[in-house]
């Protein structure tokens, strides 16, 4: 007796030991500590017993030993419910449901009983183990899921991540997506830190993916801790090296198609109170971007990673952590055949003899950019008793873009509808914050107080010039038709009835005056002869304008979220508060409501919820949006309507979800979700020509409905896998109340019109299959991934709103120019896949115009019937297509113990499928999938 009352002592000794000393050391904003002491019958502890915690659905899957006190400990890990066993020498197998919801940790007590005292305790997860009783849909995705999923972009990986394992994503070039129908309304929480500016590969520089341990994608309405952007928000957890006593690593190298090339490396390693995660890689590529054309032509683009992750507990109740990352990349802008070959000194708009007025042979295009990215965030978390997590992080992110044109300027001169300026930029964004937030756990009550507070520094500086002559030319020919006359020294108008030109047949006199001509603008006209004060020029014009801006945006966000947990109900309750003090200042109240239900008889969850949400403005070219038209610079050539600044009013948004989740048996899990969303004052891009000077704006409104789903198949002997689909609407209304080309404000009483905006798309879906042979065996992964197509842009049509009516030998004829009459030119055809009859467009040879409505069709587009095209019900849109993706491997390829060395082999687009992303689309032009795609991978594991 006296033996067993002491080791029941000892026991409940290093249980409050540990509770006061560690347990809480490892709490994050997004995840959670979990810990315990393992005792026998008698209180005792037990050591050396195997603790195993696992999610079906996540496919987190960790294990650990107790150490001589009996204690076990998994930090970091995801908020979500797990399924704990225990298994030790002498003892009955122990199983338990346990679930993490806060960043408080949660400590649990196991006594396990000796063998055949009891009777066997079964270990499989079970239908209610697939199931989580949660008002708030999302998708879980862990390294066991992600580590086999071929990825389409290696320097968008995570971007590609979130587009191929979540629903409700429509995929877009250069690891862009779109979220529930919106552009870039999605953000990214990294251990607590919120991002939510754009990620994509032509903005920032993406986390490595080799950094991330697990993420969650939350589609549904956003809890209150989060605000902004909140379409789908992505929770990152990252890699810790806390508690990892011996070092792990890895190298790993690959090579393939395109000559593309990368190296990396990574290392776990720290003790009981420390921890350090360092990861560093590099890419080199012959098809950095997607590029416009299938074939790949000035495509090259090189990227370097660095992350380092820190955590250190430095009292018995208080522990630091600290993230840093710095990642360069540097990526040519993939040329046409029109900017590679037909340069449009050579045709496409001026015969000049292919050279520029500066006598200089044009060439191709060479337009280069380079983004550095640099994050660094600290944070302190202090344990408040047992029960409180308190959290305190600053964080500063700044991205700088350049942007480098041709050498030759007027090798960027492109066909009408696309580039008529040359331009660079060097462009600035610096997110600096703080944030602090308290949970709190008690009975069935988990709630969660915080503050955010940033401040964001914009700076825009734009250099730019036309290399357009017929942009704002000072003479017209016999037809009105503006024109370049030969004479670069041509800056008068009233000069053109005595001018002569160097081609007299093309160019017959004499000439007229061009009214429309723009003495500024034509100070800015690299077409003409440098420019002096006796043109009426500013005395410092040295050819290019440049516009300067500069702005600091500030905002503030409160918020306050209670967790209930009641029997079969959960209930989510929250209120935030966001201050938005940008170029324009915005308050809003947003209520955040959600209900579950968990039927346990049929396994089924029910739920609904409602969030009301603020949106502000994209931050990238927002200052020149904003004042754009006030410039008399700037004002013609971004098509403004108005002479004045064109301010955002953030916009707010209603968004309700309904949707269920139902387990049938162990093996399957599906869970879906319809969506309406109603939205005023909706934000969207546009682009200045084909630059890289891409800018928000803003429509009166917009009405997102669709509806979302994931299938999940846990493992079942080394076989699982995940579907996920999505149908979204994304309906905008006229007219356009903010941003560069916003209608004058008298005209906003006028009736409102809907369109289908380009990130609309009837269907999407994937379907991840995953085969392993035993734990540690050979492995295959595959992909099929079905998109029905994004709205495209200007296309060939007939009749409709489109105005293209035209005969041919008295029979319906489509003229081969877009909705606004701008000619097409034969690689712009080429591009889209069309064709007349058994005449197939090529780069440099275009299909007859007109072309009989019985022979036209496109390979690439769904093109609408004649009368049929309608901007709301009937939109011309990309193709559909299948893209199948493959990935083979083995991570213990000599089944070493200490030492590991891997092999995988990827193939994406394994059919080689010919396929867009988008056509002339006025954000992003045009973009081919990926071609069929080779690559070899082999690592060391340590």
């Amino acid at each position: 007796m006296l033996t067993s009352y002491k080791k029941s002592l000892h026991a409940t000794f290093i249980v409050g030991l540990y509770l006061a000393t560690s347990l809480h050391t490892y709490a994050q904003s997004n995840s959670a500590s979990l810990g315990g002491a393992v005792l026998d019958p008698s209180g005792a502890v037990v050591p050396n017993a195997t603790v195993e915690i696992h999610n079906p659905v996540s496919h987190l899957d960790r294990s650990t030993t107790t150490d001589s006190s009996g204690r076990f400990s998994f930090p970091n890990v995801p908020f979500n419910p797990y399924h704990l066993s225990v298994t030790g020498a002498g003892f009955a197998p122990y199983s338990q449901d346990v679930e993490l919801r806060s960043a408080v940790p949660l400590d649990v007590k196991i006594n396990l009983q000796v063998a055949g005292s009891a009777e066997s305790v079964t270990v499989e997860a079970s239908g209610a183990d697939l199931l989580e009783n949660d008002p708030t849909f999302h998708t879980d995705v862990d390294r066991g899921l992600f580590d086999k999923v071929p990825l389409e972009s290696q320097s968008s990986s995570l971007s590609s991540l979130v587009t191929l394992a979540s629903p409700g994503i429509a995929a877009d070039s250069n690891g862009l997506f779109h979220g529930l129908g919106d552009h870039a309304e999605n953000s990214f929480s990294v251990d607590g830190q919120p991002i939510t500016d754009q990620q994509s590969k032509v903005f920032s520089n993406q986390i490595p993916l080799d950094s991330v341990q697990s993420m969650e994608v939350i589609s549904g309405a956003p809890p209150a801790e989060y605000g902004d952007k909140t379409s789908i928000v992505i929770n990152v957890t990252t890699r810790s090296g806390q508690g990892v006593t011996t070092p792990h690593g890895s190298v790993i190298a690959s090579y393939g198609s395109f000559g593309t090339s990368s190296l990396g490396f990574n290392l776990s390693y720290g003790g009981k109170n420390w921890g350090n995660f360092v990861s560093a890689n590099g890419l080199n590529s012959g098809r950095f971007l997607d590029p416009p054309e299938f074939a790949v032509m000035h495509d090259k683009g090189n990227e370097e990673n660095f992350f380092d992750r820190v955590d250190y507990q430095i009292s018995n109740v208080d522990t630091i952590h600290l993230n840093f990352g710095f990642t360069r990349s540097w990526f040519q802008t993939p040329n046409t055949f029109d900017s590679e070959f037909a340069t449009p000194w050579n045709g496409v708009v001026v015969s000049n003899g292919g050279l520029g007025p500066n006598g200089v042979p044009v060439g191709p295009a060479d337009q280069r950019s380079q983004i550095k990215t640099f994050n660094i965030a600290p944070s302190w978390n202090r344990l408040l008793g047992n029960t409180a997590v308190f959290t305190l992080g600053a964080f500063v992110r700044r991205d700088q873009f350049n942007y480098y044109p041709s050498a030759n300027p007027f090798a960027d001169l492109g066909p009408i509808n696309l580039q008529r300026e040359t331009v660079s930029q060097n462009r600035t964004l610096t997110n600096a914050g703080v944030r602090s937030d308290i949970s709190y756990v008690k009975g069935i009550h988990s709630l969660k107080a915080g503050a955010v507070y940033e401040q964001t520094f914009l700076d825009e500086h734009d250099p730019l010039g036309i290399v357009d002559p017929t942009l704002n030319a000072p003479c017209l020919d016999a037809n009105g038709v503006p024109v370049f006359v030969g004479n670069p020294g041509l800056n008068d108008p009233a000069n053109c009835a005595g001018a002569t030109t160097t081609n007299q047949a093309l160019y017959p006199t004499p000439f007229t005056a061009n009214s429309g001509f723009n003495p500024l603008l034509g100070c800015y006209d690299l077409t003409r002869s440098t420019p002096s004060s006796n043109d009426g020029c500013p005395t410092s014009t040295s050819g290019l304008y440049t516009f300067n801006g500069h702005t600091d945006v500030k905002e503030l966000a409160l918020y306050l979220q209670d967790t209930i947990a009641v029997k079969n109900w959960a209930f989510n309750l929250g209120l935030r508060g966001d201050f938005y003090n940008g170029l324009t200042t915005h308050k809003e109240a947003e209520p955040r409501l959600g209900v579950s239900y968990n039927i346990k008889r049929t396994n089924t969850v029910l739920r609904v919820s409602y969030a009301r949400l603020l949106e502000t403005p994209f931050n990238e070219n927002l200052v020149l949006s904003n004042n754009g038209c006030a410039n008399p610079v700037l004002n013609p050539l971004l098509g403004c309507t108005v002479s004045g600044v064109t301010p955002f009013v953030p916009g707010w948004r209603n968004e309700f979800h309904a949707g269920l989740q139902q387990a049938f048996g162990k093996y399957v899990v599906f869970s879906g979700e319809y969506i309406w969303k109603y939205t005023h004052n909706a934000y969207d891009f546009s682009v200045l020509g084909n630059t890289p000077i891409t800018f928000p704006i803003e429509w009166e409104r917009s009405k997102i409905p669709g509806y979302a789903g994931r299938v999940s198949v846990p493992n079942y002997h080394g076989f699982s896998a995940l579907a996920v689909f999505s149908s979204v609407a994304a309906r905008f209304f006229t007219p356009q109340i903010g941003g560069a080309g916003a209608v004058p404000s008298a005209a906003l009483a006028g009736p409102s019109t809907a369109f289908r905006i380009d990130h609309d798309e009837k269907f999407n879906m994937t379907t991840h299959l995953q085969y392993q042979l035993g734990k540690t065996g050979a492995w295959f992964g595959f992909n099929w991934r079905y998109d029905s197509g994004l709205v495209a842009g200007q296309t060939p049509c007939y009749g409709g709103n489109c105005a293209q009516t035209t005969t041919l030998n008295g029979q319906p004829a489509i003229s081969m120019t877009d909705s606004f009459g701008t000619p097409l030119t034969a690689d712009q055809e080429f591009e889209s896949g069309l064709f007349c009859g058994t005449q197939r467009a090529t780069p440099f040879t275009p299909l007859p115009n007109p072309c009989l409505v019985s022979q036209f069709g496109s390979t690439l587009l769904n093109v609408p019937a004649p009368n049929t095209e309608n901007d709301d019900k009937n939109p011309p849109r990309i193709a559909s297509r299948n893209l199948f993706d493959l990935a083979v491997g083995d991570d213990n390829l000599f089944r070493g113990d200490r030492f590991k060395w891997s092999l995988q082999l990827t193939a994406v687009n394994l059919t080689n499928k010919v396929a867009l992303y988008n056509f002339l689309s006025t954000f992003s032009g045009t973009h081919y999938v990926t071609p069929r795609s080779l690559a070899a991978e082999i690592g060391f594991h340590f």
